[in-house]
Parts: C-alpha cells; structure tokens; sequence
C-alpha cells in the first residue's frame, strides 16, 4: 500500500467510523453469535498474494462487526463504560504514525515530555495535592490499565519495604536470602469489593493477600478500624501487611473507603504503601462538588484512574500518578550499556521505563492533549454530570416500583445496583426470601441480557445478589434508561408470576 492507496483507504474507513458512531444506538448492543462463529468465515491461513483494501474493509462487516459487543452504545450499561471520542481517535491515529518505542527521553524527546506536561495537567484539573506534581518528588506516568498500575505499586512496595528493613546489611548471598524469606511473609490488603487486579498482583509479586471487610453496614466501604484490625491480625501471625488497595468508587458498588480515617492509620504503618484505585470514580473529580475527596490522598503513595472509561480517552490510557518517584525509579532501574546515553547520565530527563515494568512505551499522551484541548475542563464536567443525572433519573424509576424492585446501593457516580422483589409468602424464613430473592433476581439478570437489546452486569454484596446500572457512556439519554426500565418490570412481573 503506498501513499497513494493509503490516503483512499483511510478516507472510506473514516466515513466507515463516522457511519458506525452515528448508528450504533440502532445497533443491538451484545451480539447474537455462538462461540467459534468466526473460524469458519475466513480462511485458515495467511492468503499467499496481497488483497485489496476493498475486499479487507468489506469483511470487517460481513465478520467482524457481528461479534462485537457495542461498548459505546447508549444500551451498554455494564461494567464500567470505555468511552472514545474523535480527538482521541485522531490522537491514536498520529501515535501510529510517529510509531516510538518511547523507552529513553533521546528515543523521542516530545513523547516524554508531553506525557509529563500533560499528567500535571491532569493532576491540576482532578485538584489532586500538588506532591503529586512533576516539579516535586513525585509525577504522574501513563499506563495502559489499572491492573498494570497495581501490578507496578506492589512490586515497588515490595521492594521499598525490603530495602527499608535490610538496609543495615551490606550487598552478599545473606542479604539475598533475607530478601527472600521476607518475601515470604509479606502480605498485600485491598477491600473485599477492590477489584481482583490486587489479588493478581500480590500473586504475581509473589506475596500473599488478604481482604479487609467492607460490609453493607459501612456502605461497603473499608473503614479505618476494620484496616487496623487486619493489619494487626497479620502482624499476629508473624505476617507482614506492606500494601493496601483503597477504592474511590468500588467495582460493585461505587463505594469510597474512609480515605480520612485510613490517612491516619497510614501514620502509624509508614511502611505500609497505600494506593488509591479511581479507576472510574476518579474522572468525577474534574467537578469542584468531588474534589474534596482528594485531600486525604496527600497522605498516600499513589493514586490512578482510568481516563479511557469516562474522561472520553481512548482506550488504553490509564493515569498513574505517584508521590515519591524515586520508590519506582529505585525499584525498576536497570541500565545495560544498550540503554546508556548522555542525556539520561545527565539526571535532566526522565526515562519512563525506570517508572513501570515494560521497557517499551506508546505515546498516548498525545490522545489525552488532544482531548483536553478540545473539550476543555468544562466541556468534560458537562458529560460527567449528564450521566450522573442520567443514573439518578434510573434511580427514581426504581423507587417509584417499591413493589417490584428494591434498591441495594446508589446513586453513586451513576451507577444504582438493585434486587427483584420475591413474591410475598406467608411463614416464609428470611433465609428463603433472600434465596428466593436472589433466585427471581438472577434470572430477570439473565433474561434481560439474553434479549441483547441491553447489556448488564450483576455483583454479589454480603450475600445479596444485585443487578448494576451504569448509563455513562458518552450518548447516554434519559429514554435508554426509560427503555431499561420498562423491560426489567415485564420481566420482573413474568418471572413473578411463573413462580
């Protein structure tokens, strides 16, 4: 494909992205395929001769387009939302073009120092505590995912407390096997609703886990006294806590951990890392009503959030920042002579691969540029409150059906989880309404995502099973909800009824 080829070639595969963003609300939003639908509609092997970009792009409907899940379909109400926008698509398009392995700050200088201008940016927007900014001791960095932000906090806390405790004792085989055998005992914390990325990270570290109870009545929130109590139940069994997951937002529930009471306990276990995980939450923090939230962050190692769920990034763009980065850089600093150059010996440049696990790096900062500058602060603060309007709007519909449904937690940050109302039986045990609840529950879950029309997601909370909504995506609109609604109370009073 030459130049020639290629500037016809992306003209119809942009009015092809332009055609599927305007028509994806009419598109069922789960697709109707079995497993393996794909295998028999391409060929099995890499044809011997080119093709066309005709007869490429005519297969991208004819194959693929029917296995897609519609993520940013007004529909789509699961999970967390993964919202693009066209800055950001043209962000992506220049990176693929410019195509750096930005490893060094000489392998393309403005790749590096975007990406640091553009994290202060960030930081200053979401009014997070300014030792979180480049000009001091810490920084921000962007990675792809959360799970790749918590799998790099660990391992650094890991090593930070090992070097800590075993400074006295000089570079030596006994040293090593110290380090080992502290390893061994060492245990990461995250609240029991975190996201299961802290579970795999401690596994990956080679460390052991242990969750924190967050239970209904505490909102599912960590409290500071429920921290303090595992940490010394560890410390009881000769085990050492030196890593703790705080939500603000939890996967289930949207739920914010005591960030104030677990500042104070991060006094008294200053060995202790703790980071902050808004992978979601954390977009909301653009609007002044939220920032409040950020103060008790100045007392922790690190924080993130995902600005490709709903900050309108691309994915994958996960913003990573940390207080101190010399805990990365002493962790994740290895310098063969391949790596060598004069301006990194210098210390005037920073080298992102000395702040995560990779060596290798995109420039996604040039999609979050893009994005800034063309929403602006307060283009992004309007479609944050839009689709928290759009879920406190799903929350009244569910308290005007109390017959029906019953709200288990929200609205928060526009997501509302909920249960299906069992039947009333007389002499029935609360054990058997909760049973029978979760049963009737389940399936409406089921039936709903069976239809494809919409695409759920449900949660567990202290033995409750409970369907999630979460309208954030970027079309989000009142009727999408409406729509939801009426079909959750016919299949909520066929279920009933069948009974």
């Amino acid at each position: 494909m030459d130049s020639s080829q290629y500037r016809d070639a992306a003209h119809t595969a942009i009015e092809d992205i332009i055609k599927y963003h305007d028509t994806i609300a009419d598109r069922p939003v789960l697709p109707s395929i079995t497993p393996g639908y794909l295998r028999p509609l391409i060929p099995d092997s890499t044809p011997e001769e080119g093709e066309s970009w005709d007869a490429i792009q005519s297969d991208l409907e004819r194959v693929i387009v029917p296995g897609l899940t519609h993520w940013q379909s007004p529909k789509f109400m699961a999970f967390f939302p993964c919202n693009p926008s066209f800055p950001a698509m043209l962000g992506e398009m220049y990176s693929s073009v410019f195509n750096a392995a930005a490893f060094n700050w000489i392998c393309s200088p403005a790749v590096t120092e975007l990406e640091t201008i553009v994290m202060d940016w960030v930081a200053k927007l979401i009014k997070l505590p300014d030792c979180y900014l480049s000009q001091g001791e810490g920084g921000g960095i962007i990675q792809g995912t959360t799970s790749e932000v918590i799998v790099t906090a660990v391992v650094a806390a890991r090593e930070r407390i090992i070097r800590r405790r075993l400074v006295h004792i000089p570079e030596s085989e006994e040293k090593l096997d110290k380090m080992a055998e502290m390893r061994g005992k060492l245990v990461a914390l995250g609240s029991e609703h975190a996201h299961s990325s802290t579970q795999k990270a401690a596994i990956i570290a080679g460390t052991r886990f242990r969750a924190v109870p967050a239970p209904q009545s505490s909102g599912f929130a960590v409290t500071a006294a429920a921290l303090r109590t595992t940490i010394e139940a560890c410390k009881a069994k000769g085990l050492e806590p030196f890593y703790f997951t705080a939500t603000l937002g939890s996967t289930a529930t949207c739920a914010i951990d005591d960030l104030v009471g677990i500042a104070e306990v991060a006094k008294e276990y200053p060995d202790i890392w703790i980071h902050v995980d808004a992978a979601y939450a954390g977009s909301a923090l653009v609007c002044p009503e939220y920032q409040h939230l950020c103060k008790p962050i100045e007392a922790f190692d690190s924080f993130n959030f995902n600005l490709h769920k709903w900050l309108l990034v691309n994915f994958d763009c996960s913003a990573f920042f940390i207080k101190r980065r010399k805990d990365l850089i002493e962790t994740f600093s290895i310098v063969p002579s391949y790596l060598r150059n004069d301006f990194s010996e210098s210390g005037l440049v920073t080298d992102y691969r000395d702040w995560q696990i990779p060596l290798g790096r995109r420039f996604r900062a040039l999609k979050v540029w893009f994005v800034l500058r063309t929403y602006g602060a307060n283009g992004l603060r309007k479609m944050i409150h839009n689709t928290i309007k759009v879920g406190e709007y799903f929350h009244s519909l569910l308290e005007s059906r109390q017959d029906l449904f019953t709200v288990v937690t929200g609205p928060a940050f526009g997501l509302t989880t909920f249960v299906v109302n069992p039947t009333k039986v007389e002499g029935r045990t609360e054990a058997l309404d909760l049973e029978e609840g979760n049963r009737v529950t389940k399936a409406v879950y089921e039936a709903v995502n069976r239809k494809g029309e919409f695409f759920l997601t449900s949660g567990v909370l202290d033995g409750v099973y409970a369907i999630r909504v979460v309208s954030a995506t970027e079309n989000a609109e009142e009727k999408y909800l409406k729509l939801l609604f009426e079909v959750l109370i016919k299949l909520a009073e066929e279920e009933r009824e069948a009974k």
